[in-house]
């Protein structure tokens, strides 16, 4: 359930309770994450608390793995942490052959606190109806957003539970089972600014060796050149989704104030149309609702499964571009073994060196290429599931609306 706390927050119930018509499902979902192969370790967000600048995750795991200390526990945990473990994978070059699936994105609750504070300061221009109205839509857009965040940040931790190696990493169950605080801290300014170069070297990095250096495997060449396209469609299409939920979210606003300033229409009791305007101010009512369900329908099922996979293709370059990195290495350490024999000078190290680089950049293709293989069947099922959805939600909305004013009709030629 969505309850106001002292900070001006919501705590969210996961494990019970039912959510109310004007809210969507308790976890809202355009990904979803099929564990029925594996039941060994099984992870959720039973709880969850938004305060003013953060959230707090109550991370519930059942597990038979023996490397657990329990088989059912629970650690509450803030978004800096997945932060934290998602970089734990990044860095580790045991996982550079494999996807790492995007961290969360940020709770960011300020649009709707902002558009609630600018209804506060209006309030004194509304009648008491059209305020309560217009709050209770700010405060379901806030939950659903609430409950949204939940979910992403679930779903990044069943796609490491659901993936054989990613499950196995002492950092994931430290994560996931130590009872303290992990000591995550934000990054200082220095911090900042070394993370903007390193990324900003790897921007550079990746122009130079994954946009202009020709893969050696005219398999791995194809994905790179499909992704790359991919990845600039998907982004395009997220925006061009975005403007048109926003603009259902528009009309389903203005309903509001259509319905409210029609029913204050009639002049008294007895006025002969009076009928007419309570009847079309309800059906504007059951408009701005149905409006509102359209609108949020088109944010879950289409918007978020694009900037999912936005993020999530990304990370799939990501994956590409260490696997040039390490060919890049290879190749550089065939010069030197060349140089060195021909100096016979160094030749044992650079042997090494050789073979290190070899048997990495080996494995990473391998891995690698199971990777892109999987990730292009998760890709296509979801967006065939999500878009089959949307579009059956869509004609259930459109029949709603046509009987509505049908009914409508029907009613204003019998008074």
């Amino acid at each position: 359930c969505g309850c106001p706390t002292s900070k001006g927050g919501f705590k969210l119930s996961m494990a019970s309770g039912e959510d109310s018509p004007s809210t969507p499902p308790a976890k809202p979902r355009a990904v979803t994450v099929d564990l029925s192969k594996d039941t060994s370790l099984l992870i959720d967000i039973s709880d969850a608390l938004s305060e003013q600048e953060r959230v707090k995750f109550t991370v519930h795991t059942k597990t038979t793995l023996k490397t657990f200390k329990k088989s059912d526990f629970s650690v509450v945990r803030e978004h800096e942490e997945f932060v934290w473990l998602h970089d734990q994978y990044v860095e580790n070059e045991e996982f550079a052959g494999y996807i790492i699936p995007p961290t969360p994105p940020k709770p960011d609750f300020d649009e709707p606190r902002e558009k609630l504070a600018k209804l506060r300061e209006g309030e004194d221009t509304m009648t008491k109806e059209e305020y309560a109205k217009m709050k209770q839509e700010l405060e379901a857009e806030y939950l659903a957003l609430f409950k949204k965040t939940v979910a992403m940040h679930e779903i990044f931790l069943l796609r490491l539970a659901a993936h054989p190696a990613f499950k196995e990493d002492y950092n994931f169950q430290t994560f996931l089972e130590y009872e303290g605080d992990l000591r995550v801290r934000s990054k200082n300014t220095r911090e900042k600014f070394g993370s903007f170069w390193k990324g900003f070297s790897k921007s550079m990095d990746e122009n130079i060796i994954l946009k202009n250096h020709k893969d050696v495997d005219p398999w791995f060449e194809q994905e790179k050149k499909f992704l790359t396209d991919y990845h600039i469609q998907v982004k395009e299409a997220t925006k061009l989704s975005d403007r048109m939920t926003r603009a259902h979210k528009r009309v389903a606003d203005t309903y509001i104030s259509v319905a409210f300033y029609i029913g204050i229409l009639p002049t008294s009791k007895h006025d002969p149309i009076s009928g007419l305007y309570r009847k079309s101010g309800d059906t504007f009512e059951k408009l701005r609702k149905l409006e509102g369900r359209v609108s949020t329908d088109e944010d879950l099922k289409l918007s978020d499964t694009l900037r999912y996979y936005e993020r999530d293709t990304q990370a799939a370059l990501d994956l590409l571009y260490r696997r040039m990195r390490s060919l890049a290495n290879l190749e550089s350490s065939n010069k030197k073994l060349e140089q060195a024999k021909t100096k016979n000078k160094g030749v044992t190290e650079a042997e090494a060196t050789q073979k290190n680089c070899n048997e990495k950049f080996d494995a990473l293709s391998e891995h690698g290429k199971q990777e892109l293989t999987s990730f292009k069947g998760r890709r296509v099922q979801a967006f065939k599931k999500n878009l089959v959805e949307l579009a059956e939600l869509q004609l259930k909305h459109a029949k709603s609306q046509v009987n509505i004013l049908r009914s409508t009709i029907s009613a204003l030629k019998e008074l």
